[in-house]
Protein backbone atom coordinates (compact mmCIF):
# COMPACT_ATOMS: atom_id res chain seq x y z
CA UNK A 1 0.00 0.00 0.00
CA UNK A 2 2.91 2.30 -0.74
CA UNK A 3 1.21 4.05 -4.12
CA UNK A 4 0.11 6.79 -2.12
CA UNK A 5 2.95 7.31 -0.44
CA UNK A 6 4.13 11.18 -1.27
CA UNK A 7 0.77 11.85 -2.93
CA UNK A 8 -0.83 15.03 -1.85
CA UNK A 9 -4.58 14.43 -1.50
CA UNK A 10 -7.28 16.14 -0.78
CA UNK A 11 -10.19 14.73 1.86
CA UNK A 12 -13.22 16.52 0.94
CA UNK A 13 -16.07 16.06 3.75
CA UNK A 14 -14.92 15.58 7.41
CA UNK A 15 -18.23 15.76 9.08
CA UNK A 16 -19.63 14.14 12.02
CA UNK A 17 -19.81 10.30 11.62
CA UNK A 18 -16.30 8.95 11.07
CA UNK A 19 -15.59 8.35 7.90
CA UNK A 20 -13.88 11.93 7.38
CA UNK A 21 -11.71 11.32 10.31
CA UNK A 22 -11.12 7.44 9.60
CA UNK A 23 -9.85 8.01 5.91
CA UNK A 24 -8.05 11.04 7.20
CA UNK A 25 -5.75 9.10 9.84
CA UNK A 26 -5.47 6.53 7.02
CA UNK A 27 -4.08 8.44 4.45
CA UNK A 28 -1.41 9.86 7.00
CA UNK A 29 -0.28 6.17 8.21
CA UNK A 30 0.62 5.55 4.06
CA UNK A 31 2.72 8.84 3.75
CA UNK A 32 0.40 10.77 2.10
CA UNK A 33 0.26 14.52 2.38
CA UNK A 34 -3.10 15.47 3.46
CA UNK A 35 -5.66 18.41 3.34
CA UNK A 36 -8.94 18.17 4.67
CA UNK A 37 -11.45 20.28 3.05
CA UNK A 38 -14.79 21.48 4.36
CA UNK A 39 -17.37 23.95 4.24
CA UNK A 40 -18.92 23.61 7.40
CA UNK A 41 -16.71 25.82 9.65
CA UNK A 42 -13.91 24.52 12.43
CA UNK A 43 -16.55 25.49 15.55
CA UNK A 44 -19.08 22.97 13.59
CA UNK A 45 -16.60 19.86 13.53
CA UNK A 46 -14.68 20.58 17.04
CA UNK A 47 -15.11 16.98 17.79
CA UNK A 48 -14.05 15.58 14.15
CA UNK A 49 -11.07 17.97 13.92
CA UNK A 50 -9.88 16.80 17.45
CA UNK A 51 -9.08 13.73 16.50
CA UNK A 52 -7.02 14.62 13.68
CA UNK A 53 -4.96 17.05 16.46
CA UNK A 54 -1.05 16.60 16.15
CA UNK A 55 -1.04 14.77 12.80
CA UNK A 56 0.42 16.40 9.64
CA UNK A 57 -3.12 17.81 8.44
CA UNK A 58 -3.63 20.97 6.81
CA UNK A 59 -7.16 22.04 7.25
CA UNK A 60 -9.33 24.54 4.88
CA UNK A 61 -12.60 25.10 6.28
CA UNK A 62 -15.74 27.08 6.05
CA UNK A 63 -17.57 28.05 3.02
CA UNK A 64 -14.96 29.83 1.39
CA UNK A 65 -13.03 27.13 -0.43
CA UNK A 66 -9.58 27.72 -2.80
CA UNK A 67 -10.64 25.30 -6.05
CA UNK A 68 -6.58 24.81 -6.61
CA UNK A 69 -6.71 22.19 -3.77
CA UNK A 70 -9.15 19.99 -5.97
CA UNK A 71 -6.92 21.07 -9.21
CA UNK A 72 -3.47 20.74 -8.20
CA UNK A 73 -3.41 17.59 -5.96
CA UNK A 74 -2.89 14.21 -6.99
CA UNK A 75 -6.22 12.59 -5.61
CA UNK A 76 -9.59 13.51 -4.33
CA UNK A 77 -11.53 11.50 -1.58
CA UNK A 78 -15.14 12.80 -1.30
CA UNK A 79 -17.28 11.99 1.25
CA UNK A 80 -19.91 10.00 -0.14
CA UNK A 81 -22.30 12.56 1.61
CA UNK A 82 -21.44 15.03 -1.57
CA UNK A 83 -22.84 14.64 -5.31
CA UNK A 84 -20.10 13.92 -8.08
CA UNK A 85 -21.65 16.79 -9.68
CA UNK A 86 -20.09 19.40 -6.80
CA UNK A 87 -18.61 22.29 -8.60
CA UNK A 88 -15.49 21.23 -6.80
CA UNK A 89 -15.46 18.08 -7.58
CA UNK A 90 -16.39 19.21 -11.34
CA UNK A 91 -13.14 21.00 -10.98
CA UNK A 92 -11.14 18.57 -10.02
CA UNK A 93 -12.47 16.08 -12.70
CA UNK A 94 -11.86 18.91 -15.53
CA UNK A 95 -8.52 19.30 -14.03
CA UNK A 96 -7.86 15.40 -15.07
CA UNK A 97 -7.75 14.67 -10.96
CA UNK A 98 -8.63 10.93 -10.43
CA UNK A 99 -11.87 11.30 -7.10
CA UNK A 100 -12.22 8.00 -5.09
CA UNK A 101 -14.13 7.27 -1.56
CA UNK A 102 -13.15 5.53 1.42
CA UNK A 103 -15.12 2.54 0.38
CA UNK A 104 -13.92 2.55 -2.77
CA UNK A 105 -10.22 2.94 -1.03
CA UNK A 106 -11.61 0.17 1.28
CA UNK A 107 -12.74 -2.43 -1.76
CA UNK A 108 -9.68 -1.89 -3.80
CA UNK A 109 -7.62 -3.38 -0.95
CA UNK A 110 -10.22 -5.51 0.48
CA UNK A 111 -8.24 -9.56 0.62
CA UNK A 112 -11.29 -11.13 1.77
CA UNK A 113 -14.35 -12.21 -0.12
CA UNK A 114 -17.47 -9.04 0.11
CA UNK A 115 -20.90 -9.28 1.11
CA UNK A 116 -23.07 -6.11 0.47
CA UNK A 117 -26.00 -4.92 1.38
CA UNK A 118 -28.37 -1.89 0.20
CA UNK A 119 -31.82 -0.97 0.27
CA UNK A 120 -34.59 1.90 1.20
CA UNK A 121 -34.40 0.41 4.46
CA UNK A 122 -33.55 -2.36 6.29
CA UNK A 123 -29.75 -2.68 5.32
CA UNK A 124 -28.39 -1.80 8.45
CA UNK A 125 -30.69 -4.40 10.87
CA UNK A 126 -29.53 -7.40 8.20
CA UNK A 127 -26.21 -6.14 8.03
CA UNK A 128 -25.85 -6.40 11.76
CA UNK A 129 -27.96 -9.50 11.87
CA UNK A 130 -25.50 -10.85 9.08
CA UNK A 131 -22.94 -10.30 10.96
CA UNK A 132 -24.18 -11.76 14.24
CA UNK A 133 -25.40 -15.02 12.20
CA UNK A 134 -21.78 -15.41 10.42
CA UNK A 135 -19.73 -14.94 13.43
CA UNK A 136 -21.31 -18.22 14.86
CA UNK A 137 -18.82 -19.44 12.15
CA UNK A 138 -16.57 -17.15 10.33
CA UNK A 139 -14.45 -14.49 11.19
CA UNK A 140 -16.42 -11.15 10.14
CA UNK A 141 -15.74 -7.38 9.45
CA UNK A 142 -18.50 -5.39 9.42
CA UNK A 143 -18.59 -1.64 7.77
CA UNK A 144 -19.71 0.63 5.23
CA UNK A 145 -22.62 3.10 5.36
CA UNK A 146 -23.19 0.97 9.11
CA UNK A 147 -21.06 3.75 10.79
CA UNK A 148 -17.43 1.95 10.66
CA UNK A 149 -14.62 2.52 8.38
CA UNK A 150 -12.62 -1.11 7.68
CA UNK A 151 -9.44 1.10 6.49
CA UNK A 152 -7.67 0.65 9.59
CA UNK A 153 -8.62 -3.17 9.77
CA UNK A 154 -6.98 -4.33 6.45
CA UNK A 155 -3.94 -5.65 7.81
CA UNK A 156 -5.68 -7.88 10.01
CA UNK A 157 -8.35 -9.20 7.78
CA UNK A 158 -7.31 -12.54 6.71
CA UNK A 159 -8.64 -14.24 3.15
CA UNK A 160 -10.50 -16.80 4.80
CA UNK A 161 -12.93 -14.14 6.60
CA UNK A 162 -15.92 -12.13 5.44
CA UNK A 163 -16.26 -8.96 5.38
CA UNK A 164 -19.74 -7.59 5.23
CA UNK A 165 -20.76 -3.86 3.86
CA UNK A 166 -23.74 -1.77 4.08
CA UNK A 167 -23.64 0.43 1.01
CA UNK A 168 -26.04 3.23 0.69
CA UNK A 169 -27.00 4.47 -2.59
CA UNK A 170 -24.20 7.38 -2.22
CA UNK A 171 -21.68 4.69 -1.72
CA UNK A 172 -22.83 2.72 -4.81
CA UNK A 173 -22.92 5.53 -7.23
CA UNK A 174 -18.99 6.40 -6.33
CA UNK A 175 -18.41 2.22 -6.78
CA UNK A 176 -19.55 2.26 -10.33
CA UNK A 177 -16.16 4.01 -11.29
CA UNK A 178 -14.51 1.05 -10.34
CA UNK A 179 -17.31 -1.53 -11.92
CA UNK A 180 -17.45 -3.11 -8.96
CA UNK A 181 -20.13 -5.36 -7.28
CA UNK A 182 -19.68 -7.68 -4.31
CA UNK A 183 -19.36 -11.53 -4.17
CA UNK A 184 -23.09 -11.50 -2.85
CA UNK A 185 -25.27 -8.62 -2.73
CA UNK A 186 -28.59 -8.53 -1.11
CA UNK A 187 -31.39 -5.70 -2.08
CA UNK A 188 -33.72 -5.48 1.17
CA UNK A 189 -36.40 -2.99 0.01
CA UNK A 190 -36.21 -0.15 -2.72
CA UNK A 191 -38.54 2.72 -2.10
CA UNK A 192 -38.30 6.18 -2.67
CA UNK A 193 -35.51 8.48 -0.69
CA UNK A 194 -32.36 10.90 -1.98
CA UNK A 195 -33.70 12.05 -5.12
CA UNK A 196 -32.69 15.54 -4.29
CA UNK A 197 -28.95 14.00 -4.06
CA UNK A 198 -28.81 11.84 -7.21
CA UNK A 199 -30.94 14.22 -9.46
CA UNK A 200 -34.06 11.96 -9.87
CA UNK A 201 -36.12 8.86 -8.64
CA UNK A 202 -34.31 6.77 -12.01
CA UNK A 203 -31.11 7.91 -11.02
CA UNK A 204 -31.33 6.51 -7.09
CA UNK A 205 -32.82 3.15 -8.84
CA UNK A 206 -29.88 3.35 -11.08
CA UNK A 207 -27.50 3.67 -8.04
CA UNK A 208 -28.78 0.88 -6.28
CA UNK A 209 -28.52 -1.19 -9.62
CA UNK A 210 -24.61 -1.07 -9.17
CA UNK A 211 -25.03 -3.80 -6.24
CA UNK A 212 -25.84 -6.20 -9.28
CA UNK A 213 -24.57 -4.78 -12.31
CA UNK A 214 -20.65 -5.81 -12.36
CA UNK A 215 -21.12 -9.36 -10.82
CA UNK A 216 -19.54 -12.31 -12.40
CA UNK A 217 -21.54 -15.89 -12.85
CA UNK A 218 -19.92 -17.48 -9.11
CA UNK A 219 -22.03 -14.71 -7.46
CA UNK A 220 -25.34 -14.66 -5.87
CA UNK A 221 -27.90 -11.75 -6.20
CA UNK A 222 -30.43 -11.71 -3.40
CA UNK A 223 -33.82 -9.40 -3.39
CA UNK A 224 -37.07 -9.04 -1.88
CA UNK A 225 -39.48 -11.38 -3.91
CA UNK A 226 -42.44 -9.03 -3.74
CA UNK A 227 -40.87 -6.06 -4.77
CA UNK A 228 -41.32 -6.58 -8.88
CA UNK A 229 -38.68 -3.61 -9.11
CA UNK A 230 -36.50 -5.15 -7.09
CA UNK A 231 -36.26 -8.42 -9.02
CA UNK A 232 -36.27 -6.32 -12.00
CA UNK A 233 -32.40 -4.66 -10.56
CA UNK A 234 -31.64 -8.26 -9.63
CA UNK A 235 -31.42 -9.44 -13.40
CA UNK A 236 -28.96 -7.59 -14.26
CA UNK A 237 -26.40 -9.76 -12.06
CA UNK A 238 -25.04 -12.74 -14.27
CA UNK A 239 -24.76 -14.22 -10.87
CA UNK A 240 -27.02 -16.50 -9.13
CA UNK A 241 -30.94 -15.16 -8.41
CA UNK A 242 -32.09 -15.71 -5.06
CA UNK A 243 -35.42 -14.77 -3.83
CA UNK A 244 -36.76 -14.19 0.40
CA UNK A 245 -39.43 -12.97 1.84
CA UNK A 246 -41.17 -13.31 5.18
CA UNK A 247 -41.66 -16.98 5.17
CA UNK A 248 -38.39 -17.84 3.05
CA UNK A 249 -37.99 -20.64 5.73
CA UNK A 250 -38.92 -21.16 9.44
CA UNK A 251 -39.77 -17.77 11.34
CA UNK A 252 -37.57 -16.57 13.67
CA UNK A 253 -36.88 -15.82 17.02
CA UNK A 254 -36.38 -12.69 17.33
CA UNK A 255 -35.69 -9.72 20.64
CA UNK A 256 -36.59 -6.79 18.67
CA UNK A 257 -39.44 -4.71 18.30
CA UNK A 258 -41.10 -4.24 14.83
CA UNK A 259 -42.85 -7.30 12.40
CA UNK A 260 -41.03 -6.09 9.39
CA UNK A 261 -37.87 -7.39 11.60
CA UNK A 262 -38.66 -10.95 10.15
CA UNK A 263 -37.98 -9.86 6.87
CA UNK A 264 -34.74 -7.99 7.48
CA UNK A 265 -33.90 -11.69 9.39
CA UNK A 266 -34.96 -13.28 6.17
CA UNK A 267 -32.81 -11.06 4.01
CA UNK A 268 -29.72 -11.55 5.94
CA UNK A 269 -30.65 -15.94 6.26
CA UNK A 270 -30.77 -16.19 2.40
CA UNK A 271 -27.15 -14.82 2.37
CA UNK A 272 -25.83 -16.61 5.61
CA UNK A 273 -27.53 -19.52 3.50
CA UNK A 274 -25.27 -18.91 0.35
CA UNK A 275 -22.13 -19.86 3.11
CA UNK A 276 -23.71 -23.09 4.15
CA UNK A 277 -25.08 -21.63 7.40
CA UNK A 278 -28.13 -23.25 8.92
CA UNK A 279 -30.91 -22.18 10.68
CA UNK A 280 -30.11 -23.28 13.79
CA UNK A 281 -26.19 -21.59 13.44
CA UNK A 282 -28.58 -18.12 12.22
CA UNK A 283 -31.21 -18.33 15.17
CA UNK A 284 -27.96 -19.07 17.26
CA UNK A 285 -26.12 -15.72 16.60
CA UNK A 286 -29.95 -13.94 16.38
CA UNK A 287 -30.28 -15.00 19.47
CA UNK A 288 -27.40 -12.25 20.77
CA UNK A 289 -28.97 -9.85 18.74
CA UNK A 290 -30.77 -6.75 20.66
CA UNK A 291 -31.06 -4.38 17.73
CA UNK A 292 -29.62 -0.97 16.69
CA UNK A 293 -30.04 2.35 18.24
CA UNK A 294 -32.44 4.80 16.84
CA UNK A 295 -34.74 1.57 15.38
CA UNK A 296 -37.56 0.68 17.43
CA UNK A 297 -35.28 1.37 20.81
CA UNK A 298 -36.97 1.29 24.20
CA UNK A 299 -35.14 3.92 25.92
CA UNK A 300 -37.33 3.97 29.09
CA UNK A 301 -39.96 2.75 30.76
CA UNK A 302 -42.07 4.23 33.65
CA UNK A 303 -45.61 3.90 34.98
CA UNK A 304 -46.65 0.91 32.17
CA UNK A 305 -45.61 3.22 29.43
CA UNK A 306 -42.89 2.19 26.93
CA UNK A 307 -40.83 5.10 24.80
CA UNK A 308 -39.42 4.06 21.96
CA UNK A 309 -36.74 5.90 19.64
CA UNK A 310 -37.43 5.41 15.76
CA UNK A 311 -35.71 7.99 14.40
CA UNK A 312 -34.28 6.35 11.97
CA UNK A 313 -37.72 6.48 10.24
CA UNK A 314 -37.02 9.04 7.65
CA UNK A 315 -40.24 8.09 5.04
CA UNK A 316 -43.27 7.53 5.87
CA UNK A 317 -43.32 3.53 4.96
CA UNK A 318 -41.10 2.88 7.91
CA UNK A 319 -43.22 5.53 10.24
CA UNK A 320 -46.09 2.91 9.18
CA UNK A 321 -44.59 0.04 10.23
CA UNK A 322 -43.78 1.43 13.28
CA UNK A 323 -46.80 2.51 14.71
CA UNK A 324 -48.55 -1.00 13.23
CA UNK A 325 -45.70 -2.69 15.50
CA UNK A 326 -48.30 -2.14 18.81
CA UNK A 327 -51.80 -2.82 19.38
CA UNK A 328 -54.17 0.04 17.53
CA UNK A 329 -54.99 2.80 19.91
CA UNK A 330 -52.23 2.42 22.51
CA UNK A 331 -49.52 4.57 20.70
CA UNK A 332 -49.17 8.52 20.90
CA UNK A 333 -46.57 9.21 17.77
CA UNK A 334 -44.31 11.66 17.48
CA UNK A 335 -44.46 12.76 13.72
CA UNK A 336 -42.72 15.67 11.68
CA UNK A 337 -39.70 17.27 10.70
CA UNK A 338 -38.36 18.57 7.12
CA UNK A 339 -40.27 18.89 3.91
CA UNK A 340 -38.85 16.28 1.85
CA UNK A 341 -41.84 16.58 -0.83
CA UNK A 342 -43.85 13.11 -0.56
CA UNK A 343 -46.68 11.82 -0.06
CA UNK A 344 -48.29 11.71 3.14
CA UNK A 345 -51.55 10.75 2.90
CA UNK A 346 -50.57 7.03 3.75
CA UNK A 347 -49.10 8.04 6.72
CA UNK A 348 -51.98 10.04 7.72
CA UNK A 349 -54.59 7.60 6.76
CA UNK A 350 -52.63 4.86 9.30
CA UNK A 351 -52.08 7.44 12.17
CA UNK A 352 -56.10 8.37 11.70
CA UNK A 353 -56.80 4.55 11.80
CA UNK A 354 -54.37 3.22 14.29
CA UNK A 355 -52.84 5.71 16.57
CA UNK A 356 -54.30 7.16 20.25
CA UNK A 357 -52.44 10.45 19.58
CA UNK A 358 -50.50 12.69 17.10
CA UNK A 359 -48.37 15.12 18.00
CA UNK A 360 -47.15 17.11 14.91
CA UNK A 361 -43.70 19.04 15.14
CA UNK A 362 -41.32 21.02 12.66
CA UNK A 363 -41.72 22.05 9.27
CA UNK A 364 -44.83 19.61 8.32
CA UNK A 365 -45.90 19.12 11.41
CA UNK A 366 -49.07 22.03 10.16
CA UNK A 367 -49.71 20.36 7.21
CA UNK A 368 -49.80 16.61 8.85
CA UNK A 369 -52.05 18.34 11.27
CA UNK A 370 -54.61 19.76 8.61
CA UNK A 371 -54.28 16.67 6.84
CA UNK A 372 -55.20 14.79 10.10
CA UNK A 373 -58.01 17.01 10.33
CA UNK A 374 -59.44 16.36 7.02
CA UNK A 375 -59.46 12.91 7.56
CA UNK A 376 -61.51 13.07 11.10
CA UNK A 377 -58.67 12.29 13.22
CA UNK A 378 -58.70 16.19 14.22
CA UNK A 379 -59.49 15.31 17.84
CA UNK A 380 -57.06 13.15 18.67
CA UNK A 381 -54.31 15.50 16.77
CA UNK A 382 -51.91 18.34 18.66
CA UNK A 383 -48.82 20.46 17.12
CA UNK A 384 -46.27 21.18 19.03
CA UNK A 385 -42.95 23.65 18.03
CA UNK A 386 -39.77 20.95 18.50
CA UNK A 387 -39.06 18.06 20.30
CA UNK A 388 -38.96 18.84 23.69
CA UNK A 389 -42.31 20.48 24.17
CA UNK A 390 -43.97 17.34 22.06
CA UNK A 391 -42.45 14.54 24.61
CA UNK A 392 -44.03 16.99 27.40
CA UNK A 393 -47.16 17.25 25.81
CA UNK A 394 -47.09 13.52 25.19
CA UNK A 395 -46.55 12.66 29.12
CA UNK A 396 -49.75 14.52 30.09
CA UNK A 397 -51.23 11.92 27.48
CA UNK A 398 -49.99 8.57 28.04
CA UNK A 399 -51.72 6.23 30.47
CA UNK A 400 -50.87 2.50 31.51
CA UNK A 401 -50.11 0.51 28.38
CA UNK A 402 -49.50 3.61 25.86
CA UNK A 403 -46.46 3.76 23.59
CA UNK A 404 -44.95 7.00 23.35
CA UNK A 405 -43.68 6.50 19.67
CA UNK A 406 -41.04 9.08 17.16
CA UNK A 407 -41.16 7.92 14.18
CA UNK A 408 -41.27 11.08 12.31
CA UNK A 409 -41.46 9.86 9.09
CA UNK A 410 -39.01 12.43 7.44
CA UNK A 411 -35.37 14.00 7.83
CA UNK A 412 -34.37 16.25 10.90
CA UNK A 413 -32.98 18.77 8.90
CA UNK A 414 -33.55 22.31 10.73
CA UNK A 415 -33.72 21.44 14.37
CA UNK A 416 -31.14 18.89 14.71
CA UNK A 417 -27.77 17.28 12.50
CA UNK A 418 -29.30 14.28 11.71
CA UNK A 419 -31.52 11.40 13.18
CA UNK A 420 -28.89 10.44 15.69
CA UNK A 421 -29.10 13.63 17.28
CA UNK A 422 -32.57 13.62 17.31
CA UNK A 423 -32.93 10.16 18.71
CA UNK A 424 -30.82 10.79 21.86
CA UNK A 425 -32.08 14.39 22.07
CA UNK A 426 -35.50 11.84 22.50
CA UNK A 427 -33.77 9.34 24.81
CA UNK A 428 -32.36 11.99 27.10
CA UNK A 429 -36.01 13.70 27.04
CA UNK A 430 -37.94 10.75 27.79
CA UNK A 431 -35.78 9.53 30.58
CA UNK A 432 -36.34 12.64 32.77
CA UNK A 433 -38.41 13.44 35.07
Amino acid sequence: MTELAGKNITVFGLGHFGGGVAVSLWLVQQGAQVTVVDQQTSDHLTDSIAQLQGLNIRFQLGPQTDPRLFSQCDLVVASPAIAPHHELLTCAGQAGVPITTEICLFVQRAPAPIIGITGTKGKSTTTAMLGQMLSQRFTTHIGGNIGKSLLSELPGIKSDDLIILELSSYMLEYLRLLRWSPHIAVLTQLGDDHAYWHGSHDAYVHAKQVIFAFQKPADFAITWGDSASARQLAESSPGKKILFDQTSSQPFHLKILGHHNQLNAQAAFAAARCLGLTWDEAQEGLNQFRGLPHRLEMVHEADGVRWVNDSIATLPQPAILALETFPAGTVIQIVGGSDKKIDLTPLCQALAHRAKAVICIAQIGPALAEMLGVMGAGNKTHQAPDLSAAVALARTLARRGDVVLLSPATASYGQFNNFQERGNTFARLAAST
